[in-house]
């Protein structure tokens, strides 16, 4: 019998969604949305783990982690077409967590640049930022301002 430890974070992920799947069949009309703070965690347990970050405090304010180099590092994950920040961090990584546990990169750069293109602020004191212009905005990033490098 393999432990725990011996899965890798993907396979964690697909566990956590098959489980998702089974409880939405058993009890058709509900949603177990992965979202909030377990999508978040999982989030900034990838982007340490595959950017070599330290992760900080769950109450340090406006960061999740630090690199190498002492750069502060929010991390943001989705599994929709945007996310939402309500302050301007150093650095930003977004990801995008598909069911399958599998993610990618959807921007990795000056935190900066993404809270000078955010909406407007909401009711929540958030400002949205879509995947799309998250992407675009990616393109402009230079590789020295990339995290994890």
């Amino acid at each position: 019998m393999s432990s725990h430890t011996d899965k890798s974070i993907t396979e964690i992920i697909q566990d956590l969604f098959e489980t998702v799947r089974e409880l939405e069949l058993r009890y058709p009309g509900r949603k177990f949305s992965i979202d909030g703070h377990l999508l978040g965690s999982l989030g900034e347990v990838i982007a340490a783990e595959h950017y070599g970050l330290t992760l900080l405090k769950n109450s340090f304010e406006k960061h999740d982690a630090v690199d190498k180099q002492n750069r502060m590092v929010q991390i943001k994950a989705t599994q929709i077409n945007r996310i939402a920040i309500s302050s301007e961090p150093d650095y930003l990584i977004v990801i995008q967590i598909a069911p399958d546990g599998n993610w990618s990169e959807i921007y990795n750069g000056a935190g900066s640049r993404v809270w000078n293109n955010a909406g407007k602020m909401q009711k929540n004191g958030q400002r949205p930022v879509s995947v799309e212009k998250l992407k675009m905005l990616m393109e402009s990033v230079q590789e020295n301002e990339k995290i994890g490098l």
